[in-house]
This record gives structure tokens, sequence and C-alpha cells, in this order.
């Protein structure tokens, strides 16, 4: 029997009663255990009451059933009563696993055997911080910046200490802060932040982020500022060989560097997911790949282990970006000189030929182009695959359901079905790519897959998930393991 209007905003006032009280919890979590939540991977911390039922339901979207707040309040509320030591928590998938493995235990038993080795260390962080400089600011730079401010926590992990940039105009602190405040993509930063011209920083939510104007990135003294043993992440794009990025090593205070783009020569170029673990103590310039290749590297690595790629093509549908014209005028590249606002426009790709330099399995088995579009963000990877055995079309949606969910992979892979979104849904994504199920065309060993990606969050998330993997400093995550359940049906 359907529910009647005023049983159906009870219900709903309920809810909202269950997700209200759940923020303190998490807030507590969060600043006295340095504990971060999460549902699915979508973070919980600093989150409003109606985001919080948005995540609820959206893991619907994900695992077929909604996850109700009445199992996870009191899950939240028995781990603050825990006294847990830093890490991260999927409250969604360790709900699961409670259901599929609790065998009688209450929920407090088994929450205090699958987290025994953070039960009662009560903040206790064993990581060490690192100090990172953002040498440029623009649209990756500052995506950075805020990823980091939100990740700041009790000062363990990554710590933005500085930003480099060349000086543009006499208010230019004020405009960095304000392009930092405000993003006609990714909507206002959440929080304060206050200049101060005198001592040339911005502090946002309590992060004090030195500016720093320089051309000339083997000429800094780091060590001036307190910044010590510093990552540095070159989100400038001007640099991409080991020679060109090794100058920032020649300035006191730097011990690695990251460039957020595709490297060039022998450098090692990391798709976080894939092959981070081939990053050792030795390297001192790493690459975080391109976004199309985080995009569409983890779908590719799925399918190639379960059905065997033989060769196929990407095309990706990408919005454009700073290095083409806003109207017609020259440009040194091809095409790209014309209008990005007035035209899609065909260009190279590097993306296809990427991929086996993190996943060597794939060398010289794809190609790839690329399709320029007036859209500011957000993109999408076509890939058109023969495969070595066949399969369906809800064979395959399945089995990327469940890597989303389930696999080392969920980090890197979401998946919807949705027969409504379009690109700007996926503004904010922080997965590297979305699979669109609905999109999905197979014909026994020929595949065609959709992918999407938000070129700029999407990738700035692996970036530093990258940043993360060189400075050491990941807290422990939980569940640790799947349950058997749950690895049973990716093998399926």
């Amino acid at each position: 029997m359907s529910q009647t209007s005023d049983s159906c905003l009870d219900t709903w006032m309920g809810r909202e009663a269950l997700a209200e009280a759940m923020i303190p919890v998490i807030g507590r979590l969060y600043r006295e255990n340095n504990v971060v939540t999460s549902i699915h991977g979508r973070s919980l911390i600093n989150k409003s009451t109606m985001n919080i039922l948005k995540a609820h339901r959206f893991a619907r979207r994900m695992s077929k059933d909604e996850l109700l707040l009445e199992d996870t309040a009191p899950l939240l509320n028995t781990l603050a009563g825990l006294d847990l030591g830093a890490a991260a928590i999927d409250i969604a998938r360790l709900n699961q696993k409670f259901k599929e493995e609790g065998d009688g235990a209450t929920l407090e038993e088994f929450l205090r055997a699958e987290l025994a080795e953070i039960v009662g260390k009560r903040g206790a962080d064993e990581r060490t911080s690192t100090d990172v400089v953002l040498y440029g600011f623009g649209r990756i730079g500052r995506l950075l910046a805020r990823l980091l401010i939100e990740k700041a926590g009790g000062g363990h992990g990554l710590r933005l200490r500085a930003i480099v940039v060349r000086r543009g105009s006499d208010n230019d602190l004020s405009k960095r802060a304000s392009l930092l405040r405000r993003d006609s993509v990714h909507g206002s930063f959440e929080g304060t932040i206050r200049i101060d011209e005198e001592a040339n920083t911005i502090t946002a939510n309590g992060v004090r982020i030195q500016v720093i104007y320089s051309n000339d990135p083997a000429t800094i003294d780091y060590t001036a500022y307190g910044i010590k043993d510093a990552l540095v992440v070159d989100n400038t794009g001007r640099w991409r060989d080991a020679e060109g990025l090794s100058q920032h090593l020649q300035s006191e205070g730097v011990a690695r560097v990251l460039l957020t783009a595709p490297g060039k020569g022998e450098l090692k170029n990391i798709v976080h997911g894939i092959n981070h673990r081939d990053i050792t103590d030795s390297d001192r310039i790493v690459s975080a790949a391109s976004c199309t290749t985080n995009a569409i590297t983890p779908v590719l690595k799925a399918i190639n282990d379960k059905f065997g790629v033989i060769h196929g093509h990407v095309e990706t549908v990408h919005s454009f970006t700073n290095d083409q014209n806003l109207i017609d005028n020259f440009h040194k590249g091809d095409r790209r000189g014309r209008s990005a606002a007035l035209n899609m426009v065909i260009t190279e790709t590097g993306a296809a030929k990427a991929v086996a330099k993190a996943l060597p399995e794939l060398l010289g088995k794809l190609t790839g182009s690329s399709i320029r579009v007036p859209t500011p963000d957000v993109s999408l990877a076509i890939l058109n695959l023969t495969l070595e055995n066949g399969t369906t079309k809800d064979e395959v949606n399945n089995y990327l359901r469940e890597m989303s969910l389930h696999s080392d992979l969920r980090k890197q892979i979401d998946y919807i079905d949705s027969p409504e979104v379009v690109s700007t849904d996926f503004v904010g994504s922080r997965r590297a790519g979305i699979v669109d199920g609905l999109a999905t065309v197979s014909t026994d060993k020929n595949l065609v897959l959709y992918v999407w990606y938000d070129n700029e969050f999407g990738y700035s998330c692996q970036v530093v998930r990258v940043m993360e993997e060189m400075a050491g400093v990941n807290p422990p995550s939980f569940p640790a393991k799947e349950s058997a359940a749950a690895l049973a049906a990716i093998a399926v």
C-alpha cells in the first residue's frame, strides 16, 4: 500500500533528523581521531544534512540497495566510542561486510575485530607530514589547493605550504585569492579565505599558504619560509622531461618533484591504482600522466584482466582548455588556433600510447584521437575494443559495477546507468572515470564503452593520490578486505 502524503513527510523528517545527528559525530571523528569517513569513497567531512542524505541515496545507484541511515547512524556512534586512531573508513562497505559476515556478533564486537589495529589509539597518527609546494596556480593548481586544504585535518600528511607564481599585477595576491575563492565551473570555495599583503600569504580554512613570486624554479630558497624536504608539484606544463624538471631540485628545501602532465623520456608516468607501487624512494621526479590516461587506463585494465584486449581505438570528446584560442588567432598547433568556444576541433592525443607506460600489456594495441568541444569541463572517452573472449552488455556492465564497488580500482572507476545524465552531472567527480552503463554496446568480441571524466577535478584527485604515495602518508583504510560475497561477485 502506498504511503500517504503525511506519512511520506514524516519519514523524510525522520531521515533528516538522523542525518543531522550524524554531522557532529562525523566532525568529532575527524578532529579528535583523524578518521575520515565516506560512503563508497565519497567523503562525509564538512557535508550538510542534505549532502549526507544524497550520499546515502547515491549508494542505491552503486549497489542497487539504498543505504539506510538506520544502519549507518548506530555504526558511526559505535565508531565514535572506540577511541580510534587515524584511518579512512568507508561506512557503506563496512556496513555491508557486517551484514554479510557478522556471524551473530554485535555491531561493536564486529567493529572491534575489524578495526583492531586502531581501536583505543585515540587519534594516533604514525604518518609524518610532508611540505607541499604548488609551482603554478592555474586550473589544476587551484583544484589541488582546494583538495589539500580539505585534507589538512590535524596537520598530518600533505601540508600545503606555498605556491609559486609570476607576479601578474600590483594586486596579484588578491586576484590569486579571488580565483581560489570563486570558480565558474566548480563553484565557490567551501570556507573562508584571508590575505596578508605584507606577508604575501593566503590563509584558507586555517591553512597558511606562502605566495612566492619567481620566474626561475632553480633559485628559490624555500627554507627561508620554513619549508624543507618539500614535494614540488609542477602544474605549469612548461617542462615535461627530467632535465627541465630537475631545475626544481636545485632550489633549497626541495626533495621531490611531481609533474601534472604526461612525462617525456624515461620519466615514470603514474596512474594511481595501476602502477603507483612502481614509485620508489629513489624516484626524485615522477609524472602523474594526463587526465585522459588516468580516466581510461583503470577501465582498460579491468576489461583486459577479464576478457583480454586484442586491439582498440580510443576517441576522446574533450572539453576545451587554455591551450586553445577563444577566437580565431595564430596558434603553433594545427587547428587549435580556431575558436574553442565556437567549434569542434579535431586534434591529436597521446593518451592511447601513454596507457602502455602504466599498463605495458597493452603496448601497441591502442590508437587514439580527440575532438575538442565547446564545454569548459568534463570529457568523454569512447573505447572501441576487440576482445579475446566474447561478452554481453549485461555481463560487462555487472562486472564493471562490481569493480567500482569492491575492487582495488574502486577509487578510480565509477559506474552509472541513469538514462538522463549529461556531462555537467559529473563536474566534481572524484573518480578517474565513470562508466556509462546504458551506453555500453557489446556484440560478442566487439565492445564499445563510454567513460565520462572530470578532466579537471577527477584528475586532480588522482594527482593527490600519487602525492600521498610519494610522501608515504596514506592512512590505513577500512574495511581492509572485501567481504567474501563481494569478491565472489567480481570473480563471476
